[in-house]
């Protein structure tokens, strides 16, 4: 599907079986996720631009490459928080925004109540982290507020997606590309994606008990 990158490594789904298995800690279900934000990073890192810059080794000096633009990491609370660091091992430098988000179980909607995106995201490449892209209604509320405040270059990466929720993205913001390690096979009456992995953020924050 265009606009939509399946990252197929056999490291992900390895991570990814981790997740998903219902008896697996929390303290592993956080690594776990931190690990998966990793190659996730990477994936959707592809695109961003280099700025040539010279470098002097032991020996003598030779071209190297620093990166063009800020990288911003927006996560959408609570959940999201469980990608952030992932993506912080790749680009330390990376400033962190924050979406808080709950969702009204009834009307199966988003609900906005805290925003906070670092000054510049004008000019940043933005990724908005969360595990889950169910109905999209929050990957759609989100990506609209960056652009309300801005943001140009924008790039939603979840770990497991729904294909109702793709569709719902990609129609509302054509703009913005998707990554994601599955797409699972739908949502259920509830909202749920199955077969899914739960409610990832009570699992890494061990409130699902």
């Amino acid at each position: 599907m265009e606009g939509v990158t399946v990252v197929d490594h056999v490291l992900l789904g390895r991570l990814l079986s981790i997740l998903r298995d219902k008896d697996t800690p929390h303290r592993v279900f956080r690594e776990t996720m931190t690990d998966a934000a990793l190659i996730l990073g990477y994936e959707a890192m592809r695109s961003l631009r280099p700025a040539e810059i010279e470098v002097t080794t032991p020996l003598e000096t030779a071209a190297g490459i620093k990166l063009a633009d800020e990288v911003f990491v927006v996560a959408i609370l609570r959940a999201g928080l469980g990608l952030v660091d992932g993506f912080l091992r790749l680009v330390p430098d990376a400033r962190v925004g924050h979406l808080g988000m709950y969702r009204d179980e009834e009307a199966l909607r988003p609900v906005g109540y805290y925003e906070n995106i670092p000054a510049g995201v004008e000019q940043a490449e933005v990724f908005v982290v969360d595990p889950m892209l169910a109905t999209g209604g929050s990957g759609t509320q989100a990506i609209a507020r960056l652009k309300r405040a801005g943001a140009k270059r924008i790039h939603f990466v979840c770990l497991v997606a729904a294909p109702e929720g793709v569709k719902a993205l990609r129609e509302t913001h054509p703009d913005v590309d998707i990554t994601t390690a599955t797409i699972d096979r739908q949502l259920d009456e509830t909202g749920y994606i199955r077969p899914g992995l739960g409610d990832a953020g009570d699992r890494i924050f061990g409130t699902d008990r």
